[in-house]
């Protein structure tokens, strides 16, 4: 989907067609009173105080009709520069114009605004030059926002829109949202019972419901039986941590603003954790080892909590709780090409289950310039980039560099996946650090006898078992792949008077075989059962009529397939049952 943003034609069509909302707004609502009306990735929004007013689909539908008539118009659009004191005067009716004018400084800022016809906005501009340019447009949706996203303060309305060149345009980008709709983790995770939030319970903090809490299930063991096979040791660390523990790590001075306030229990302050690896460098440090025993992968599917901003909250992509597939190999310095080779190879090989192909991978840096977040030691870093760097070329992965991204210990591979919708984010990460070793004073017996300090990798395949559910959802439109899918199987006999017990008996059969399968013994007609299949995307609907009863035969159809197959229940059995095994 295009970035309306980063297009500079779309961009001035996008923040032109801004002004000629409010121009309709205030023909409609002479007393409408304006905030800011940015340009964003996906068009536009404009911020308005209606008084008492409050927005319907319908006055959405007025509006727009006013913007066309205005547009036919065609009216001029007029660039104009004043001083502070003169928008001051020209806005003084308007207290939100007054707020942003009273902050600039007239002798760094030119104040311009803009006019067409009647209406008059401040704005920096450009336009482009007449509102006849601005016919091909849509009001997208329109919801409440608090002026200057402080809950504090009163609530105003925001509509969004977007604007095109042609009609051609503009209807193809009305289909990608409307695919971007459908696929949306949230409606999903709504229409197939994944996943609930509610205020009372708190924003941020989405509850599992039956139907998700088996995905998440599926997903940790997944990871767990890849890991354990390459020699990953699991462990189980507390959700809350003493506030020292952070600052041994050097968390709280970095990172103590994204973390929930302290909390005062027994004379002791605890924080609740938003990563885990203060956890982990203690669990390894509890005793002394030897260079035999590392590497140690200690792993966790661990419980963190971060305190983000309400408005980049989404669902189960980002979260205020969220579950890490996390973990942190110690080893020697000679052993980490190796070490991150593995890492390297076990995201690849999990990208090639899930199908996932539209990613890149991204080396990120420190910025130098930058004192108060990078640890200060510039030979540990020059030291840890350059080892990354050298890894990265040495295993022939392509990656591009992006300084200020690093940790605050160490730089990172990030894998950025690019998802059905919206933009790219990161998914894996192997982070080397030299810094938290030597922090909690972390130590290992030579070869020689010596004591020395193991370097640390930090990885997380899955990223978030959240956020990566959130991903497989939208990428398959929630039709999950049968040994992902809470339902794998649902048996409707075509007749509960003559075919139930049969269906019964092939419940059975299914079940016994550690199948999920759901019996749909209600009195439906089978149309009906079938299409309540289809909209809850249950891979398998085994459909059970007389043939079947007679020759102890099972009919099946998958979703997404008009087709009907015929089988023994045995070769039902062994197609699904491989099918599941083969990730298929």
């Amino acid at each position: 989907m295009i970035n309306i943003k980063e297009n500079e034609r779309l961009s001035v069509l996008n923040h032109s067609c801004a002004h000629l909302m409010a121009q309709a707004v205030k023909h409609l609502y002479p007393d409408a009173k304006f905030w800011v009306g940015p340009v964003i990735e996906e068009g536009f929004y404009y911020d308005m105080d209606l008084g008492d007013k409050v927005l319907t689909d319908t006055d959405i539908e007025a509006i727009e009709k006013e913007m066309k008539k205005l547009a036919k118009d065609g009216k001029r659009i007029y660039r104009e520069e004043i001083s502070k004191e003169d928008a001051l005067k020209r806005f003084g009716d308007d207290p939100y114009k007054v707020d942003l004018i009273s902050r600039m400084d007239e002798n760094d800022t030119v104040i311009s605004c803009y006019t067409q016809g009647d209406f008059t906005d401040l704005c920096r501009g450009p336009h482009v030059e007449s509102v006849k340019e601005l016919k091909n447009f849509k009001l997208l949706k329109f919801s409440g926002a608090y002026w200057k996203g402080d809950a504090k303060n009163k609530m105003l309305q925001r509509i969004y829109g977007v604007c095109f060149e042609n009609p051609e345009d503009l209807e193809e980008h009305l289909k990608e949202l409307e695919e971007a709709k459908e696929r949306d983790h949230r409606k999903l995770g709504k229409d197939l019972d994944i996943f609930m939030v509610d205020d009372l319970v708190g924003r941020g903090l989405p509850m599992f419901l039956p139907n998700g809490y088996i995905i998440w299930e599926q997903l940790e063991n997944y990871i767990k039986n890849k890991e354990r096979k390459l020699g990953y040791q699991h462990v189980l660390t507390p959700c809350v941590g003493n506030v020292e523990l952070y600052k041994t790590s050097g968390h709280w001075d970095h990172y103590k603003d994204n973390m929930f306030p302290k909390m005062e229990v027994d004379d002791e302050e605890f924080v609740l954790r938003p990563m885990n690896c203060p956890h982990h460098m203690m669990i390894y440090g509890h005793e002394l080892h030897s260079y035999k025993d590392l590497p140690i992968r200690i792993a966790e599917i661990a419980h963190d909590f971060r305190y983000e901003a309400s408005g980049a909250l989404k669902g189960i992509e980002r979260g205020r709780h969220f579950c890490q597939n996390d973990s942190h190999i110690f080893c020697t310095p000679s052993q980490i090409e190796q070490e991150f080779k593995s890492v390297v190879d076990l995201i690849l090989d999990v990208y090639k289950d899930f199908n996932i192909t539209n990613y890149r991978c991204v080396l990120s840096l420190r910025d130098p310039l930058d004192k108060e977040k990078y640890y200060p030691d510039d030979e540990m870093w020059n030291k840890a980039e350059d080892e990354l760097r050298r890894v990265l070329k040495d295993l022939n992965i392509e990656f591009t560099e992006e300084i200020g991204e690093a940790a605050f210990y160490g730089p990172k591979l990030d894998v950025n996946v690019q998802p059905a919708v919206g933009n790219e984010y990161t998914l894996s990460t192997c982070q080397l650090d030299f810094c938290l070793p030597m922090k909690f004073d972390l130590k290992y017996v030579d070869s020689d006898g010596t004591k020395k300090t193991p370097v640390v990798l930090h990885r997380a395949i899955l990223g978030s078992l959240d956020r990566f559910m959130a991903y497989i959802l939208e990428e398959t439109k929630g039709a999950l792949p049968a040994w992902l899918a809470p339902t794998q199987v649902v048996v409707i006999p075509v007749n509960n008077e003559y075919h139930l017990e049969y269906a019964k008996d092939v419940f059975n059969s299914l079940n016994d075989v550690n199948l999920r399968v759901k019996l749909d013994d209600r009195e439906e007609k089978l149309s009906y059962k079938m299409r309540e299949a289809v909209i809850n995307k249950i891979p398998f609907a085994v459909i059970l009529g007389q043939k079947e009863v007679d020759g102890n035969l099972v009919s099946y159809r998958k979703y997404g397939s008009e087709e009907t197959f015929t089988v023994t229940r045995d070769e039902f059995i062994k197609l699904i049952t491989d099918c599941i095994k083969n990730k298929k």
